[in-house]
């Protein structure tokens, strides 16, 4: 005795698009995969700093480059950042918040580097 929206085996069909975002959280693998390549990615540069395998102009970059990959890690398999479509609203407030971010990061070091410059003895004339 099988309705419209129930098959005869009591699966629901009825509501495919009632769950807009189905399938938008990630499955426990994916989970297990994040926070496997998070660990790495943090246990990479830590080491690399405590060893002292790299001099610290080469360390920096590469720990500011590994970091930059774990940013995109966590959006990735934790955040459920992709393309789709239906994730456009979140890419947006995402790459709003990235600006404002830089905004007062930039502004911030560029107030700081003007202080430093403005408020050393001896940079102002004398009257």
């Amino acid at each position: 005795m099988a309705t419209a929206h129930t098959t005869a085996h009591g699966h629901d069909h009825g509501h495919h698009g009632a769950h807009h975002g189905e399938g938008a959280h990630g499955s426990v693998k994916s989970y297990i995969v994040g926070f496997v390549l998070s660990v790495i990615l943090t246990a990479i540069p830590f080491g690399l700093v405590m060893s002292g395998a790299l001099p610290a102009g080469t360390a920096i970059p590469v720990c500011f480059g590994l970091g930059i990959v774990q940013i995109i890690v966590h959006l990735v398999y934790f955040l459920h950042m992709n393309s789709s479509s239906a994730r456009s609203w979140n890419m947006a407030a995402f790459l709003f918040t990235l600006l404002i971010v830089a905004i007062l990061v930039v502004g911030s070091w560029w107030v700081m580097l003007h202080l430093n410059a403005n408020m050393m003895p001896g940079a102002m004339p004398m009257e």
